[in-house]
């Protein structure tokens, strides 16, 4: 796979508490300069990076809401995609209510995505799910996907890159086999060298977010 290939899928990431601005600027500026598909970036500087981007860039810009929880009540998250989408935001990357997935409340889970999913595509938005594959066993995998397909989400994510685990390519291989083909994956954390991200993409990942992004490109 060229450079210029692997860097269409990729999600040009920076998600750290310590993240400054002038870190999201620089930030967009290698998304541009390296073709990645967005840059995913802390959602007080959403704004910033559209402008830092310009209009009609090929660069997407994703934030996240919920993060990196999920548990917050629904009518925030759905302020925070609002407020997000209002800013500039093409994409929203929203963490699952995993507390409440686990303790079997699917419907609550799947009326906050289906609510999220409807938003976003009234505001021509992206949704992405995480559902933290590290602390889901592999029958929750495949309810949680399950879920995300009757909500009508855009991609199932695997991971925030704050939990025990990231991507593997197991869980992306389950992910692919009970998704619909129109569903597409975003494979996230721990996600450090040029093996790493082809083997996800072969496994069926669409998307790969990650901040090694550069080294990964450059083979360095």
């Amino acid at each position: 796979m060229s450079a210029e290939e692997l860097a269409s899928y990729i999600d040009h990431t920076l998600l750290k508490p310590e993240a400054t601005a002038e870190q999201v600027l620089q930030l967009c500026d290698e998304a541009r300069n390296y073709g990645f598909a967005a840059v995913c970036i802390p959602p007080c500087y959403v704004q910033q990076a559209k402008e830092r981007l310009g209009p009609g860039a090929l660069v997407k810009v994703a934030t996240v809401v919920g993060f990196p929880l999920g548990y917050q009540h629904p009518k925030v998250k759905f302020l925070e995609t609002h407020q997000a989408i209002a800013d500039g935001a093409d994409e929203i990357d929203v963490v699952i209510n995993i507390s409440a997935f686990k303790s079997g409340l699917y419907d609550q889970v799947e009326n906050e995505l289906s609510d999220l999913a409807k938003f976003c595509h009234l505001k021509e938005a992206a949704l992405k799910v995480i559902i933290e594959t590290a602390l889901l066993t592999e029958t929750e995998i495949i309810k949680a996907c399950e879920l995300c397909v009757n909500a009508g989400v855009d991609y199932v994510k695997t991971s925030t890159g704050f939990a025990s685990g990231g991507a593997t390519v197991e869980d992306v291989k389950l992910m692919r086999r009970v998704l619909p083909s129109s569903m597409k994956i975003k494979a996230a954390g721990g996600i450090r060298t040029i093996e790493d991200a082809e083997a996800l993409i072969k496994a069926g990942a669409d998307r790969i977010g990650c901040s090694a992004s550069i080294k990964i490109v450059t083979h360095e």
